[in-house]
């Protein structure tokens, strides 16, 4: 699929799109799910390959299915709400955006959105995202993998635990 054209136009939708995620995600209490979802779907990247990341290829049914993504289908349909209306971003963008406004709602940082990623209908093979019950070698390899340091893994691993808490 092709780039998105990030004129004016685009990013006037993406500020349409960031106040009907903020009103969704206020009204449906679902920040944690929506922060969850950006990060599922960003979490595949491999730097060497230059594959996966966030692509919006979570919204496959393939993908969906990974163990890791379990019950992510719920935030999906929440963001085909907002798609609905703003047909011309793309899914890597509006997830992406999902979870910036998840971290605001929640009365974190305002966070600045670059729009301009490229949807895919490929997704990548199971087992891209850590898992915290196989220790810490695991882990270090997957966020090695994305191209993270260590000091990137703390700060994930502490995020993982606010959204658990949330």
């Amino acid at each position: 699929m092709a780039m998105p054209v990030v004129n004016t136009e685009y990013l006037k939708e993406i500020d349409k799109a960031r106040r009907d995620l903020r009103a969704l995600i206020s009204r449906k209490n679902c920040a944690p799910i929506m922060l969850r979802l950006a990060w599922h779907d960003a979490g595949t990247y491999d730097v060497n390959t230059k594959t996966g990341g966030p692509n919006g290829s979570i919204r496959n049914e393939e993908e969906l299915l990974h163990g890791a993504n379990s019950g992510l289908k719920i935030a999906v349909d929440f963001c085909e709400e907002v798609k609905s209306k703003h047909p011309k971003i793309t899914y890597a963008d509006l997830y992406q955006l999902a979870g910036v406004v998840a971290v605001e709602v929640t009365g974190g940082p305002t966070i600045d959105f670059v729009p301009g990623r490229k949807d895919s209908k490929i997704s990548p093979k199971e087992g891209r995202l850590p898992d915290a019950r196989k220790g810490v070698p695991h882990l270090k390899e997957i966020f090695y993998r994305m191209g993270l340091s260590d000091k990137d893994i703390v700060a994930l691993s502490g995020a993982h635990t606010l959204v658990l808490c949330l």
